[in-house]
């Protein structure tokens, strides 16, 4: 019975050279965005030095890494915060479209519909 299985050796050099390719696409694209745009939150506007550039990250604004390109247009750069938020509130759309949220009206039946705030300019006018 013949062994399908890949050596192990070469399973090592795969996975170190896309470990390799990976860093080298980041990097590249990483330090145009740093060039490109201010190092400022998109989301929270948060600013950032050299000291704390770190925690700043470039999100792409499709998901796709492999799009880059060198105009910035599919980048935005966003604290660790609002970017773990943006990949969330993905997560959260995906599972409640999955769920059924969304389609054939069942979602705007059950949306809120209290206004606490309806007659306020009322309220104002009476003094």
């Amino acid at each position: 019975m013949p062994n399908n299985k890949p050596s192990s050796s070469r399973l090592d050099h795969v996975v170190a050279e896309a470990i390799r390719n990976r860093q080298t696409r980041e990097s590249g694209y990483r330090e145009q965005a740093l060039k490109i745009y201010p190092w400022i939150c998109g989301r929270c506007t948060r600013e950032f030095t050299r000291e704390s550039l770190q925690q700043l990250t470039v999100h792409h604004k499709d998901h796709n890494h492999d799009n880059n390109p060198s105009d910035g247009s599919n980048w935005e750069l966003l604290c660790l915060y609002c970017h773990d938020n943006e990949h969330s509130r993905e997560l959260d759309a995906e599972a409640a479209r999955l769920a059924g949220a969304g389609s054939s009206g069942k979602a705007e039946a059950n949306r809120a519909t209290a206004q606490p705030f309806a007659n306020l300019k009322e309220l104002l006018n009476k003094r």
